[in-house]
């Protein structure tokens, strides 16, 4: 006979309302509370206020070059990333442990010493600048340099989020495949990235968000001249330097809503093709 009591198994963390009043005091404290004083001091520039500021010209531009340098990374990212992942699952080869090592080099490398090392490299006197050169192309100081820093932060975000998700899609599967008369790009398609789709989709969020609010390992390659070059966090500390408070969370605030809207939809995206791939 059922009392109508739910029951619950027994489990060493406390119970629900403990663990949830704590998870709530602790998002409360490092993220809501520092948002909405974001929003508070934007909000006592006034409407014009905000307008004159968050949607200049040079704030414009930055934000064109923030968001649309992170999303070129992360595609990037996506492509070279999963096919990173693939290697290290599907390979065993000598130095693997090496590599899968160096794939998170740049989560423990400081972001000013990974801009610095890229700013030698890519200018024009350094060693792969040096041969770009004598064609035409310039990296260093140029939207191309903020780019390639962008794909070195975000590349292992793709990595790690792809490859338990490959680890865990067998061998079996792709034989079945060919099994049943596919080719390699139709079971690709058709098998293997279908069921990576949400994972893959994931790390790209992932990475176009770090690349939005990239900061150290940019602003060494980029030059940071403004209305080319000047990265939308970088006009956030230009503002700051001249005590401009309510300015630079006017742009913060743009930002944040614009980065809360693109991961959003790509959060819906990544639902839908879960639910499609299900079905």
């Amino acid at each position: 006979m059922r009392t109508g009591i739910l029951n619950v198994r027994p489990s060493i963390i406390p119970g629900f309302g403990v663990t949830f009043g704590i998870t709530l005091t602790l998002l409360s404290v490092i993220v809501l509370i520092p948002l909405s004083a974001v929003f508070i001091r934007a909000a006592g520039l006034g409407w014009q206020g905000f307008v004159a500021v968050a949607l200049s010209d040079r704030a414009l531009q930055a934000y064109r070059l923030s968001f649309g340098a992170a999303a070129i990374a992360a595609l990037i990212n996506a492509v070279f990333g999963l096919l990173t992942a693939w290697v290290l699952v599907r390979y065993r080869f000598p130095g693997r442990r090496l590599v899968s090592a160096l794939v998170d080099l740049p989560f423990a490398l400081p972001t000013a010493v990974a801009g610095i090392a890229l700013t030698a490299l890519y200018a024009p006197n350094g060693w792969i600048g040096g041969v770009l050169a004598p064609w035409g192309i310039d990296v260093a100081f140029t939207p191309l340099g903020v780019v390639i820093a962008l794909v070195f932060v975000g590349l292992p975000f793709v990595v790690r989020t792809v490859e338990p998700v490959l680890a865990d899609l067998g061998l079996d599967v792709e034989e079945a495949a060919a099994s049943l008369g596919a080719t390699r790009w139709q079971t690709f398609a058709r098998v293997i990235l279908p069921a990576l789709g949400p994972a893959l989709l994931t790390g790209f969020a992932l990475a176009f968000a770090r690349g939005v609010g990239e900061y150290g390992s940019v602003i060494f390659i980029a030059g940071n001249m403004p209305y080319r070059t000047e990265i939308a966090p970088l006009l956030i500390v230009v503002q700051l330097e001249q005590h401009n408070i309510a300015g630079a969370t006017a742009i913060a605030v743009t930002m944040l809503v614009a980065s809360f809207i693109l991961l959003l939809f790509t959060n819906l995206l990544q639902n839908w093709q879960r639910r499609r791939t299900l079905a």
